[in-house]
């Protein structure tokens, strides 16, 4: 979830779409095949745990490269580490975030327990291994609070087809899957008579991506696919509407009763479907106009392709999913209870300041900057409290989306103003109201594509973490 726009991208064009079979190259062809674990999570905001669903073998091979599988970045609320069991030799270990510690934090996790599907993804391992699940405890350090053992020669493993996902769109090739970054794109939502529009969207939204920052400068190290499975109807669900669809990767708008927020809680049919792809980074684009989006890391982010904020939404949301980027903005209705205790964020671009000499990002902090650095706090939030009241309305009145395109463009004419014109503006610093919190969190400065719906890039800090995932996943070049 999010707010704040981007400038228009151009966009890539469908006549250079490449469409193709899957199929594995000849140089991935001796990679180990990815193995899959479907997890059951389920709990309450009192406890959580976890369930073994099934194990798959997915049919193609591991689309990273295995000698770099342990990942040091640090980020996402939980960690997953396969140990072989032979030798005690840790073989692989991810952070990621998911729906259910999301669902936690909110009021409906204080009163009843609900589950959600999750897999982890690994190369498949020689032999037997223990898969461990790590927690951040309340000092935000890992703590195991789960494992299972995973035979990969279990005659219960699932080695069957997948249902078919249609062909493979190929919409940037870069070079082998294990040495580049493989971002899938999943339409969902589009009829086989709509292959074509989907095409198209998937095109489009590929190139807004790679007009960003930093992006744009490391598209090298992309590549970039499509798949586009037949809908029996048009369109993703919608229940605030009374809209219920059964679409094929079961996108759906209204995630946590938030009418903006999308998601897919059906985990086992998307899977199955970006399994015949090569795939690190995934977006499922949905066939629909309603504003929405949403961005879980290390899972998927989504975007409603026909909505006029479908630039601004995707590369936020992409932040979310591919760099565990926070929100910046504070002021927009959200599911979320308040955090009981101030503790420093885990993620990247939002600080408590609990020590401004330790700033997080004090080495991109210049001399005579001010921490904490002030900004017209107070304006921004009176405003941003009549157009919160404004959208709230245009919803219940079910107004047309275009009346609500245009609240969002008035708002940005006056943010983009309004930010530009803070003394601070452009610098790094430590402005307060991120996290979903007016005070006691802060964002690196004073705008930003995590902050507002505004034609900006990402600030400093965040392109700099968004590197930092690249890096861990893309080869480095030949010397």
């Amino acid at each position: 979830m999010g707010a704040a726009s981007a400038r228009p991208r151009r966009a890539l064009a469908p006549a250079a779409l490449v469409v193709l079979l899957v199929a594995i190259p000849a140089a991935a062809a001796q990679a180990p095949r990815t193995l899959r674990l479907d997890l059951a999570h389920s709990g309450d905001a009192r406890g959580e745990r976890f369930a073994l669903e099934r194990v798959v073998a997915e049919p193609l091979s591991w689309p990273g490269d295995p000698a770099r599988g342990i990942d040091d970045t640090n980020l996402g609320k939980y960690r997953f580490e396969v140990v072989e069991r032979a030798s005690q030799r840790r073989l692989f270990a991810r952070g990621f975030a998911s729906i259910y510690g999301e669902w936690e934090t909110t009021d409906e996790a204080q009163a009843i327990e609900r589950a959600f599907g999750e897999s982890l993804r690994f190369p498949t391992p020689p032999g037997p291994v223990r898969v461990a699940i790590l927690k951040r405890d309340r000092a935000n350090d890992f703590r195991e609070i789960w494992s299972v053992v995973v035979d990969p020669d279990d005659v219960e493993v699932e080695r069957s087809a997948p249902p078919s996902a249609g062909a493979l769109i190929v919409l940037r090739d870069s070079g082998p899957p294990a040495a580049k970054v493989d971002l899938l794109l999943l339409g969902d939502g589009y009829t086989a008579e709509g292959r074509a529009k989907c095409e198209a969207d998937l095109a489009r939204l590929a190139g807004v991506l790679f007009e960003s920052e930093p992006f744009r400068a490391r598209a090298g190290d992309f590549n970039v696919r499509g798949l586009c499975p037949a809908a029996a109807a048009p369109g993703i669900s919608r229940p605030s509407e009374g809209l219920h669809l059964r679409s094929p990767a079961g996108a759906t708008y209204d995630a946590f009763r938030s009418e903006r927020y999308l998601l897919s809680f059906d985990n086992r049919a998307w899977r199955d479907l970006a399994s015949q792809a090569p795939y690190e980074a995934l977006v499922l684009v949905t066939n629909s106009r309603t504003y929405g989006g949403g961005g879980i890391y290390g899972q998927f982010a989504t975007v409603a392709a026909d909505s006029a904020w479908a630039p601004y939404i995707l590369v936020h949301e992409f932040g979310h999913h591919f760099a565990a980027l926070a929100d910046e903005y504070y002021t927009s209705d959200v599911a979320y209870r308040s955090a009981a205790a101030r503790v420093e964020p885990w993620e990247p671009n939002v600080t408590a300041l609990l020590d401004p000499a330790r700033l997080k990002w004090r080495d991109l902090v210049l001399p005579g900057t001010p921490l904490p650095t002030p900004w017209g706090k107070a304006a921004f939030e009176e405003r941003s409290r009549a157009i919160q009241a404004e959208r709230r309305r245009l919803r219940a009145e079910r107004r047309p989306e275009a009346e609500m395109d245009r609240l969002f463009e008035a708002e940005r004419a006056h943010e983009e103003a309004a930010l530009g014109a803070e003394p601070w503006a452009g610098r790094v610093g430590a402005f307060e109201g991120a996290n979903y919190e007016a005070l006691g969190y802060f964002r690196p400065q004073a705008d930003c594509i995590m902050f507002t719906r505004d034609r900006v890039p990402f600030c400093a800090v965040c392109r700099r973490a968004i590197e930092r995932v690249i890096d861990s996943l893309a080869a480095p070049p030949a010397p």
